[in-house]
């Protein structure tokens, strides 16, 4: 899993039907120092998160078979949304202080 911070939406009339209902963000990715690098990619969201919120981002078939839905084709899924990230005893990040 990565971690990202969620720059936008991606929106799509036409898609295939597993799809159906099915939000997409563009993320940017995170390093371990909470630094934005300059990497986007599209995830399908499952989770709800909303604009500037960081999210742990999971690839692979394991995006692909989130627990209690049905396959689908996606490479990227969003599946948390971050509260806290902590590294060697410091806070790199913390929601509540993003959102005052």
């Amino acid at each position: 899993m990565q971690i990202a911070k969620v720059r936008g939406t991606v929106v799509s009339n036409y898609k295939e039907p597993s799809l159906s209902g099915v939000k997409f963000l563009l993320l940017q990715l995170v390093d371990e120092e909470g630094r934005l690098l300059p990497k986007y990619e599209v995830a399908a969201d499952f989770v709800g998160a909303g604009l500037e919120e960081w999210v742990l981002v999971s690839r692979g078939s394991a995006a692909r078979q989130v627990q209690g839905s049905e396959a689908r084709p996606v490479d990227a899924a969003v599946v948390a949304i971050i509260d806290t990230v902590n590294v060697d005893n410091r806070s790199i990040y913390n929601k509540k202080d993003e959102f005052r």
